[in-house]
């Protein structure tokens, strides 16, 4: 029987063997093809799904913000980066959370998977433990520093990293601080499990944040144009920080 002739559920699970990459070649053959593909909630991406992420966080609240198999497929591949953090940080089962080992006089870091230097790009922080007295939330370079002697804002503290520390919400670039964030009077201080959105547009080179789906400002202007990494530095033992990726879509 020649292809075009096989039931749309039988092509979606041909389509479930199939590399991502080979899925985005997929979908630029016929707009049959595409149709099926687009369906972010199909057996396709839900069977990717089921091989890629534990069963465990697809079945918690980190990921209510991606509703669908697709959404929730991106951001298991942009999560936090096993191969690019501090030695005293590790990535939990779930992909998507990182836990800092209680080691004293050290401040540690984690980059995401992927780097930006095009388009528009937001994820969501939620840090699940304690903040200690300095917990920083952004993004980084790949020649940042993933790791320190001592308990300092490790996110900020050169040239290629931007933070916003939480503990005393002041914004940090090489070194030094760049105001109170955000430029509010009295600006409430974070509270552990709250969602922090960060947004990054490489296009008008801004980080800005959201936090409980308020918008508070652009935090930092003038970013460079090289790949950036979201990216957190923690000084807590047994602190974990979890990122999940929100957009743009796998194809776009």
């Amino acid at each position: 029987m020649h292809v075009d002739f096989l039931p749309d559920i039988i092509l979606g699970n041909i389509f479930s063997y199939l590399s991502l990459q080979d899925l985005r070649s997929s979908s630029l053959v016929c707009k049959r093809w595409y149709s099926i593909l687009n369906d972010e909630d199909n057996d396709v991406w839900r069977l990717h799904c089921i091989h890629k992420l534990a069963e465990e966080v697809l079945s918690s609240d980190l990921l209510s913000s991606t509703p669908t198999y697709k959404t929730k497929l991106k951001a298991f591949h942009h999560a936090w980066n096993p191969e690019d953090c501090s030695r005293n940080i590790y990535i939990k089962p779930n992909g998507f959370t990182i836990h800092r080992n209680p080691v004293a006089q050290s401040t540690d870091a984690v980059r995401g998977k992927i780097g930006f230097s095009h388009g528009r790009h937001a994820w969501e922080v939620v840090w699940e433990g304690p903040l200690g007295t300095v917990a920083v939330v952004g993004i980084a370079t790949k020649e940042a520093t993933l790791q320190t002697h001592g308990y300092i804002a490790l996110l900020g503290s050169d040239d290629q990293s931007w933070g916003w520390n939480l503990v005393d919400n002041h914004l940090l670039h090489n070194g030094d601080s760049q105001g109170n964030y955000p430029m509010l009077n009295n600006a409430p201080k974070y509270q552990v499990g709250e969602r922090i959105r960060v947004i990054l547009d490489c296009d008008d080179n801004t980080l800005a944040f959201e936090r409980n789906y308020e918008f508070l400002g652009v935090a930092f202007r003038g970013l460079p144009e090289k790949l950036l990494y979201p990216s957190v530095s923690a000084v807590y033992g047994h602190t974990e920080v979890s990122m999940v990726y929100l957009g743009p879509p796998l194809d776009g």
